[in-house]
């Protein structure tokens, strides 16, 4: 999970596809856009209703007007039991696609009204050699399952066997559809508490979550750790507050979503109303989740100021949100693995 950086030529700008998937873009300086996380203003609104123009995909209006249908969690391979839970490989339908989760449901008698549920939605990791039974969040599923959890770790389009394309978590949608499919998929499984759906994202995987949290109203909790939840303008604009490792370009398909809405789109300097209208922090207001933030001071892959600009959303929005700071670790947690298990853990008795 190390940033990588590939070198793209759009307009004046340098496009840098770095770690999780996330485009990042640099570009000559200019002033910032005003208000660039900023609601939509209601002259945007208006104007879009008088033309009548179809909703770009990528815009959160967009996404809450798309339809996402239940299918069936079918077992594909059981693992066996883990020590508390047992593991299996199940697979749900997503826009006619065939994708797969890990499944950990636990040890024990099913509650009377079913199983907490908590998707887990993972970081990048290159959808080429990406692995349904990677062992990246193994401690994470573990502690939740044994404590009472069915844990769902889907594999994004494109990803391990899942079918489709993988075009990127930012600036294409598809990741998100996943996931509120497979919402839509947990909300009518006769083992789940449909009252009871939490989110868990990291990284990458903290966009996609926060995404479904303010179209669904199913979510009733949240974790983000250290999570890309900032604007779409934070992404273009702000993530050189860390080092970017260059390592192997991401696949082409990636390149080229990044490249056609750059040049279909500009930037969020040359387009900030479609760019806040594009950006989940932007519609925290209609979230019905309860939030935890747990974020290292010192990430040295994904910059400190989203987490903090979605906490300062949340708060103006009047939300249950917690902001956790760690220090002396970094990206994944592996020093303070212990306390943020803990603090997730106690989060999610709490809310979920």
């Amino acid at each position: 999970m190390t940033p990588r950086t590939a070198r793209l030529c759009a307009g004046v700008l340098l496009v840098a596809a770095a770690v999780f998937g996330v485009v990042r873009l640099t570009a000559a300086p200019t002033a910032p856009a005003a208000s660039a996380r900023a609601t939509p203003t209601a002259h945007a609104t208006a104007t879009a209703s008088i033309n009548a123009a179809p909703l770009d995909p990528l815009t959160i209006a967009a996404m809450r007007a798309r339809a996402y249908a239940a299918s069936t969690l079918t077992t594909v391979r059981s693992d066996g039991d883990q020590g508390g839970y047992v593991n299996s490989v199940v697979s749900f339908v997503s826009d006619g696609l065939i994708e797969y989760a890990l499944q950990s449901v636990p040890d024990g008698s099913r509650p009377a009204a079913g199983w907490p549920v908590v998707i887990l939605s993972h970081g990048y990791i290159d959808p080429r050699t990406y692995r349904t039974d990677d062992s990246s969040y193994a401690q994470f599923i573990a502690t939740l399952a044994r404590a009472g959890y069915l844990v769902l770790k889907p594999d994004f389009r494109g990803h391990g066997r899942s079918q489709g394309v993988p075009e990127g978590g930012y600036l294409s949608p598809v990741y998100t559809y996943d996931l509120l499919n497979l919402i839509s998929t947990v909300k009518v499984d006769p083992r789940v508490d449909a009252s009871r759906i939490g989110l868990f994202g990291h990284s990458l995987g903290g966009y996609q979550a926060l995404r479904a949290m303010v179209i669904s109203t199913s979510v009733k909790a949240a974790v983000f750790m250290s999570a890309v939840v900032g604007s779409l303008d934070d992404i273009f604009f702000h993530w050189s507050t860390v080092t970017a490792t260059p390592t192997a370009a991401p696949p082409p398909v990636q390149q080229q979503v990044a490249q056609s809405l750059i040049a279909n789109r500009g930037t969020p300097k040359t387009d900030p109303n479609f760019y806040n209208e594009a950006s989940a922090i932007n519609y925290v207001s209609a979230s019905t989740a309860a939030v935890q933030i747990d974020e290292d001071v010192s990430d040295s892959q994904v910059p400190k100021l989203f987490s903090d600009h979605l906490y300062a959303a949340l708060q103006a929005a009047g939300k249950t949100v917690e902001y956790v700071p760690y220090l002396g670790d970094d990206h994944q947690f592996t020093r303070n693995r212990a306390a943020v298990l803990g603090n997730v853990l106690a989060f999610y008795r709490t809310h979920l």
